[in-house]
């Protein structure tokens, strides 16, 4: 497949499980009352909206313009690493189960390897890939933490025991 055809579809899909997210949280009020609960909330739209972002700002640089996707990866991803940082450091006082904490300790990695690659995707090139090849890999991984999280509150009756 393309990388700017992966792109196009990976945002999109990415800006579909933001809206049924919020249709999700919407459903369920009651999730909304707890601090902690509503922070978790924010992590999971994070891990759907900023890889969002990041495929729309690959598709409008790809490879003709490398620099573009590079540095708004490197942004979006410092963004999305303090967030999830933010969530941990107030995660031990309020709460939060472990399996919920140890993935969101996944994601600020995944977040500081987007940015790494996204300064110097040269690394990669042992690999055989480009850097914005391991970045949609990487985005893929980071998607799939934020699936991890929904099902956990879609399955527990009582996410904060």
């Amino acid at each position: 497949m393309d990388v700017s055809t992966f792109y196009a579809l990976f945002s999109t899909t990415c800006f579909t499980l933001t809206g049924l997210w919020w249709n999700v949280v919407r459903s369920r009020r009651d999730w909304t009352s707890n601090p902690a609960m509503r922070r978790t909330i924010g992590g999971i739209y994070l891990s759907f909206l900023l890889p969002a972002m990041m495929g729309l700002f690959a598709q409008v640089g790809g490879t003709e313009n490398p620099l573009l996707w590079r540095l708004s990866f490197v942004v979006v991803a410092v963004v999305g690493g303090a967030s999830m940082v933010r969530l941990i450091s107030r995660a031990r006082g309020d709460g939060t189960p472990a399996a919920i904490l140890w993935t969101q300790i996944a994601a600020v990695a995944l977040y500081v390897a987007i940015a790494v690659i996204g300064v110097a995707p040269q690394l990669v090139a042992p690999l055989g890939l480009t850097g914005i090849q391991i970045e949609a890999l990487l985005l893929i991984v980071l998607v799939a933490l934020g699936h991890a999280l929904v099902w956990r509150f879609l399955v527990t009756e009582n996410v904060e025991e």
